[in-house]
């Protein structure tokens, strides 16, 4: 099933040009790397899939929602099925790994308090942090954080995971566990998009890699 369907889509910030003639065609299930340097619109393409940024020139489609004409009220409709993950984590500093979780819930309208723990508790133990709950984010290694991230991602079942620089703050052992973490994740059918300039990944975790270069993105064959 398509998810994702860009025509010569034309992206800005401001008055500047980032991307142009971007075509683009994800699937469920895909694994998709978005690589480049730093500044050559990875995340700015990002932005435009959860409608923080317009999509100027063409078409576009994301999850159904027609981009270039989504009405404001319908982008929360659309964020909901979609899970980010974070390079800098954003973890709420003063609640532990539980509490961060039950945050995402009770904002997005679950209201069981018991349902709520045990979904918390399964989606951890899905990440290898189930008896970590109690704990406060700074007493957790990078890894660790970026695992509950993930989780946190998971949370509502989202269509498509876009994990910016996911291990662009960890070292390479901890990348590589996360790295395992996302494509097991998409293995088991959903759709990861994930921004990296480390060209490790795509060589020991293979997927589709879409090159950013002055301003256009080009598939590697």
């Amino acid at each position: 099933m398509e998810l994702i369907d860009y025509q010569d889509v034309e992206i800005r910030q401001g008055d500047q040009i980032v991307l142009r003639n971007v075509n683009l065609r994800v699937n469920n299930g895909d694994f998709v790397y978005l690589l480049g340097k730093v500044g050559s619109g990875k995340s700015t393409l990002m932005k435009t899939f959860y409608a923080a940024l317009p999509v100027y020139a063409g078409q576009a489609t994301f999850l159904g929602y027609d981009l270039p004409t989504i009405a404001t009220r319908q982008i929360p409709y659309l964020r909901r099925k979609i899970g980010v993950v974070f390079q800098d984590f954003q973890l709420l500093p003063d609640r532990s790994v539980e509490e961060n979780l039950l945050f995402v819930l009770r904002a997005t309208g679950w209201k069981d308090e018991q349902v709520m723990r045990n979904h918390v508790q399964d989606t951890l133990a899905q990440v290898g942090m189930g008896d970590k709950g109690y704990k406060m984010p700074y007493h957790l290694s990078g890894g660790e954080q970026q695992r509950v991230v993930i989780a946190r991602a998971l949370l509502n079942t989202p269509d498509v995971i876009l994990a910016d620089e996911p291990t662009g703050n960890l070292d390479m052992e901890t990348g590589e566990e996360i790295m395992k973490l996302l494509y097991g994740i998409s293995q088991a059918g959903m759709t990861v998009i994930m921004s990296t300039h480390n060209l490790r990944w795509p060589q020991n975790f293979p997927g589709r890699i879409l090159e950013f270069n002055n301003g256009e993105i080009h598939e590697r064959q």
